[in-house]
């Protein structure tokens, strides 16, 4: 795990916490994305998976939901675990990568209907959380 430092004293990276549960019913049981935020709602990766696939299959107000309700699930998750609006939210913690997949699905959704400043704002917020998660996702 990479430990981000801030010279400038600003706020120490969130890290949230594994699912565990979530991350076993999608990896060692092989369940679908859809039954997994089924079961736990509040599992980012699930949502993020569920919009990046509505995306690509061109269900682009689908993936806008999907990514929303993400999103917003792990606004909820990062507030729980001291984020206070800013900060860092690194890509190297796997945990955080499914809201931060939200994020990017957010903003890939807002551009595909012309919603330019929801799109802006969360390249923005994407690139201020971790700038390697903006070039992954979104570079």
């Amino acid at each position: 795990m990479t430990t981000h430092t801030n010279l400038l004293g600003g706020p120490d990276p969130t890290l949230l916490p594994a699912d565990e549960a979530a991350y076993r019913l999608l990896d060692e049981e092989s369940l679908a994305p859809a039954e997994v935020a089924a079961q736990h709602p509040t599992f980012s990766l699930a949502w993020a998976l569920l919009a990046e696939d509505a995306f690509t299959g061109g269900r682009v107000i689908e993936s806008y939901a999907y990514a929303r309700t993400g999103y917003h699930r792990g606004l909820d998750a990062l507030r729980r675990n001291g984020w206070k609006g800013h900060g860092p939210i690194p890509w190297s913690h796997a945990p955080n990568q499914g809201f931060l997949r939200c994020l990017a699905a957010l903003a890939r959704a807002a551009e595909a209907i012309d919603e330019k400043e929801e799109s802006d704002r969360c390249r923005q917020f994407l690139r201020d959380s971790d700038p390697q998660a903006f070039t992954e996702l979104l570079g």
